[in-house]
């Protein structure tokens, strides 16, 4: 069985972030990774060119049932030292609008940036490897069955993200070890999404598919100002995606896609 002191389950963003802060503690760190690439989700984030981080980040954007981490987290590590890290680089980045930072080039640049950090530290990282279980030997010892061999570490790190894209390798293996070690598990619902449409609307916009508009979008509680998108299949956009995770959803006794009512979708030239 390898010994590390520190062993992380998930190569994303998270997972090798936490994997290079690490290793510059001089910790012997390992990262696992069921993808035979680590960093898909980056390569595919802000359309290709990685939506890396914004000027204005505070804790009041996030949504959390415990607010004060978010103070705690962001207190330690702030925006601005992750865009100095980005500067080290030299990687060349804009804002695109209300604060978001974008690289000029391609999302694999922020990829590389992590793991040369990574290969700094002399962490070392596993694709390709397929965790069966995780048991907990005692207080700070772990021991992790793979289908590459088992591990022991001092310090076990989940960074295998959430449900939202399957086809990039997502899945609730993080909650399942939530609920193995006895952590409280709230229930999952969709986020930063865009909406479908009934089938009625949907045929009203399809000939707008492709157009965006400035607009205000609210629902009674939250309300965001950017540009919206109509699609093939419904709207999408950033202030769509944003009101999604305030969104109430209710359920038609006859269909299974979600609808809300008494929500306003004004834009800039009249209300949807």
């Amino acid at each position: 069985m390898e010994k590390f002191d520190v062993v992380i389950i998930g190569a994303g963003a998270a997972g090798l972030m936490c994997a290079g802060q690490a290793g510059k503690r001089k910790r012997k760190v390992l990262v696992l990774e069921q993808a035979n690439k680590p960093g898909k989700k980056i390569l595919m984030s802000g359309g290709g060119r990685c939506n890396f981080t914004n000027q204005h980040i505070h804790p009041d954007a996030y949504i959390s049932h415990n607010p004060h981490f978010c103070k705690s987290a962001l207190s330690r590590y702030t925006q601005w030292d992750f865009i100095d890290l980005v500067k080290k680089y030299h990687i060349s980045f804009h804002e695109k609008t209300l604060g978001q930072l974008f690289c000029d080039h391609k999302s694999q640049d922020i990829l590389n940036m992590l793991l040369a950090e990574c290969e700094q530290a002399n962490v070392e990282i596993r694709l390709n490897t397929q965790i069966e279980r995780v048991e907990k030997e005692s207080e700070h010892h772990f021991k992790i069955i793979s289908s590459r061999g088992n591990f022991h570490c001092q310090s076990l790190v989940i960074a295998s993200g959430g449900l939202s894209i399957p086809t990039m390798g997502a899945s609730p293996f993080g909650y399942k070890i939530a609920e193995q070690f006895g952590i409280k598990i709230f229930p999952t619902r969709a986020g930063l999404v865009p909406f479908t449409l009934q089938l009625e609307e949907k045929e009203k916009l399809a000939v707008l598919s492709g157009i965006s508009v400035d607009s205000l979008v609210s629902n009674g509680r939250m309300s965001f100002r950017e540009n919206i998108l109509l699609t093939h299949r419904g709207l999408s956009g950033p202030a769509i995606l944003q009101i999604s995770s305030y969104w109430k959803w209710r359920i038609q006794k006859r269909s299974a896609i979600p609808f809300c009512s008494h929500d306003l979708l004004k834009t800039s030239n009249g209300v949807l």
